[in-house]
């Protein structure tokens, strides 16, 4: 396949960026790919061939971004899908931080949206943006206090910029993915103080359910997707019980997270520079991960629970149960 590449994908070279670039592939696409690791982007292009085209860059930078998508999309014209998903994080106490590595942090996963953006406004005459988010983005969580920041971050910025492309009637859509707990192999190279290996709270999905509503959210225009049952308790949960959740995830929020594998002392992090590891979306966790999951949208589900005295009782009912149980 060979002709201008109709979708980008940043952060594309492993995790949910990966299965994207997989799903958009299925979809007909010729995809774009940029990742700061040569090597991977060297996997996918063999892999793929000419249905791919790939550039090294670090989405924190945005004059080194805007060279390398401009290196493989020329004027951008055929340009209809964008995917912002590349993203870092610690599991680490806040107090353990540095300032250089909450600032990194952020930088990537949320800066890295912000410049991708921009990019994409400046190229594409029409399409969709979508902007990776995570069900933390509304409700927190121990030990990920740089990533929870930015993913927060993001949907203030998504919703600000989503309402300036409606005054101007741009025929560009934005939309936001919130993700759950997915098995990628940000829990084999994030840096990691914890005393055991780092994994996905549980329930674990599967990285081509992610995809799955990416790609959703790219055909459809949708102005949030909500992923998995545990998004719809982490979202609706913190709106009617947030004391409550506090104390919960003071508890839970941290065990969750560790897992019973042990950590290797000194091994490497990506948070500073890309570390080898295939170009694969899954991570090891994948005997626990589910590929089916709910997709709901964001906006209906609100809908549902104002749309009237009777329906929001019995629906505050069972969210109450949900996030009780």
């Amino acid at each position: 396949m060979s002709g201008p590449v109709t979708a980008i994908v940043l952060g594309g070279s492993a995790g949910v960026g990966r299965a994207v670039v997989s799903a958009l592939l299925d979809e007909g696409h010729r995809v774009g790919v940029i990742a700061r690791g040569q090597a991977r982007l060297d996997e996918i292009a063999a892999a793929h061939g000419d249905r791919v085209a790939v550039a090294s860059a670090d989405v924190a930078d945005a004059e080194a971004l805007e060279a390398a998508v401009r290196g493989i999309v020329g004027s951008g014209d055929a340009l209809r899908v964008w995917v912002n998903c590349a993203m870092a994080t610690s599991f680490s106490p806040f107090a353990e931080v540095t300032p250089e590595e909450f600032d990194r942090i952020v930088r990537v996963t949320f800066l890295g949206q912000v410049n991708g953006t921009r990019i994409a406004l400046k190229l594409m005459e029409r399409g969709n943006i979508v902007n990776v988010g995570s069900g933390l983005g509304y409700r927190p969580v121990p030990l990920q206090a740089a990533y929870v920041a930015a993913k927060h971050a993001i949907n203030g910025f998504t919703g600000a910029l989503r309402s300036e492309l409606i005054a101007e009637k741009r025929p560009i859509q934005l939309s936001l993915v919130q993700l759950p707990a997915i098995n990628t192999p940000q829990f084999t190279w994030a840096k990691n103080r914890l005393a055991h290996k780092p994994q996905p709270a549980p329930p674990i999905f599967a990285p081509e359910l992610a995809a799955k509503a990416v790609v959703q959210a790219a055909k459809t225009g949708a102005r949030e997707l909500l992923v998995g049952k545990s998004v719809l308790k982490l979202v609706f949960g913190d709106m009617l019980l947030p004391d409550y959740i506090d104390r919960r995830m003071s508890r839970d929020g941290v065990e969750s997270q560790h897992s019973d594998m042990p950590e290797p002392g000194g091994r490497p992090d990506n948070l500073f520079q890309p570390v080898d590891h295939p170009a694969s979306a899954a991570g090891d966790f994948g005997d626990r991960a589910s590929e089916s999951g709910v997709i709901v949208d964001g906006d209906r589900a609100r809908k549902l629970l104002l749309g009237g005295a009777v329906g929001a009782g019995l629906v505050v009912g069972f969210l109450a149960g949900l996030i009780l149980d």
